[in-house]
């Protein structure tokens, strides 16, 4: 089973659902996919910029990459892996580098040979953005059965304006 996040499956759902999905013999990768800003990282390891440093030094773009992907990844991975293992299901790790978060899904599902991506979607589905979601994308793209979860909603600047964070009191 490959389980695709950016961040927003809430884990404690995800994995009783996984838990239910793959039986006591089953497992699972967690995966996400990074668009690296790689002229950024360029930038860096030019000798142009090396503002702490008298002596030019120039680290490998591939090892900078590496290493951007490999934090980001787990951040956006550890909650639903974290959850996962404390259940006893078998579970890894997926960072894939990639500009296109639907194809990188669909892609990694057929290499590892998937029986089912789960993914969250955070948007209605009748929202006309919604089509344009990774998540309807790879509903479209995809041949492996696809399982959409509720995620943790993302606010819009509107909404986030008039509704009160949930640590305060609407008085405050």
């Amino acid at each position: 089973m490959l389980v695709a996040t950016a961040g927003a499956l809430p884990p404690g759902s995800v994995t009783s659902l996984i838990e239910r999905l793959v039986g006591s013999d089953g497992s699972a990768t967690v995966m996400t996919s990074i668009e690296v800003p790689r002229e950024f990282l360029e930038e860096l390891a030019s000798e142009s910029w090396q503002p702490f440093s008298d002596e030019p030094r120039t680290p490998a773009i591939e090892h900078a990459v590496a290493a951007y992907v490999e934090e980001r990844g787990s951040r956006l991975v550890e909650p639903v892996v974290s959850a996962l293992v404390a259940r006893g299901i078998e579970t890894s790790a997926l960072y894939v580098e990639g500009h296109d978060a639907a194809r990188s899904i669909v892609d990694t599902a057929v290499d590892h040979e998937a029986d089912l991506i789960v993914m969250g979607a955070t948007r209605p589905i009748f929202d006309s953005d919604a089509w344009e979601s990774v998540s309807v994308r790879v509903m479209q793209q995809s041949k492996v059965p696809l399982l959409m979860v509720p995620g943790t909603a993302r606010m819009s600047e509107d909404e986030e304006s008039i509704r009160p964070d949930l640590g305060q009191s609407v008085s405050e």
